[in-house]
């Protein structure tokens, strides 16, 4: 079912520009899958699903698998546009976004594949990052906040 599921969801936002979780989520009912957002929340992170600015100026999912390069470089302006601040506390970085652009923020950020990064989570609008050491924590808040 998760298979099937996950296949319905890329299908979806490709033919459509998908901007919420909300509106996955009634397309995908729409289809005939039962779902809870808690449950989209957790395929969207499976699928390493962003959002991209479109040319119509509104964010929507994008695979990142298929879009990795067009996520590193637009990484700047989506952080840029996106981000109210960057700070730590020991190892670990707070990002606090927009409401909604963490997950995007933190899918991108993971693109970029910071060698001082142990691991991400986000949730609407913060992202935690626990990185190897506290010098290292320091040096990445230093690096991301060039981007704001």
């Amino acid at each position: 079912m998760k298979s099937r599921r996950h296949a319905k969801i890329l299908d979806i936002i490709s033919e459509h520009s998908i901007e919420t979780q909300d509106e996955l989520l009634t397309k995908l009912r729409e289809h005939g899958f039962q779902a809870t957002q808690a449950t989209i929340s957790r395929d969207i992170k499976d699928l390493r699903l962003v959002k991209t600015l479109g040319s119509d100026g509104k964010y929507r999912y994008v695979s990142a698998a298929k879009n990795s390069t067009d996520i590193r470089s637009n990484f700047s302006a989506l952080f840029a546009s996106s981000v109210n601040s960057v700070d730590c506390a020991q190892n670990i970085v707070v990002i606090k976004t927009l409401s909604g652009m963490a997950q995007a923020v933190c899918a991108a950020l993971d693109s970029v594949e910071y060698k001082a990064v142990v691991g991400t989570i986000a949730g609407d609008d913060t992202i935690f990052i626990v990185c190897r050491s506290s010098e290292l924590a320091a040096g990445l808040v230093s690096d991301l906040k060039k981007f704001i």
